[in-house]
């Protein structure tokens, strides 16, 4: 019969204790931690995904129809609309100095543009179909929407 008889290190190693102590917190605090963690999830889901839209109509100025976005903190207006078929210019208004906001994308129309701060940048597609094309910043983490409406509309 084989037995197994531990070495004398693996002796050594269990009967070390370990260098981390274990600290119990009170109930009152933890409840006080995983209650302002949910509350901080909460808001930024609000923030990103349910906070309130803005849309703006692009307005039609030597035949291209012309909408500026401010840059501050997120965009706004956050949905813009145009007609399809008609050249689009957005002006983007950078103000927020965040790296994040430094570059705009619009990846269906194949555009993306480094924008300066306290500066209007230019971006000019157009678009042939109606839809919903997203636009965003350079993270992908402040979003706004293009909706393409018919000609006819």
């Amino acid at each position: 019969m084989l037995s197994v008889v531990p070495t004398h290190a693996a002796q050594a190693n269990t009967n070390q204790e370990s260098p981390f102590q274990k600290i119990q917190q009170p109930l009152p605090v933890k409840i006080g931690v995983t209650a302002g963690g949910i509350g901080l999830i909460g808001l930024e889901l609000w923030w990103f995904l349910f906070s309130e839209k803005t849309a703006k109509k692009a307005e039609e100025k030597d035949d291209t129809q012309q909408v500026t976005i401010t840059v501050d903190g997120g965009c706004d207006p956050t949905e813009v609309i145009v007609t399809a078929g008609k050249p689009v210019r957005m002006n983007f208004h950078r103000r927020d100095p965040s790296s994040c906001l430094q570059q705009v994308l619009i990846p269906d129309f194949n555009r993306s543009a480094d924008l300066a701060l306290n500066e209007i940048t230019s971006v000019e597609f157009t678009p042939q179909e109606t839809g919903e094309y997203e636009f965003t910043c350079g993270m992908k983490m402040y979003r706004g929407k293009i909706i393409v409406n018919d000609q006819q509309t």
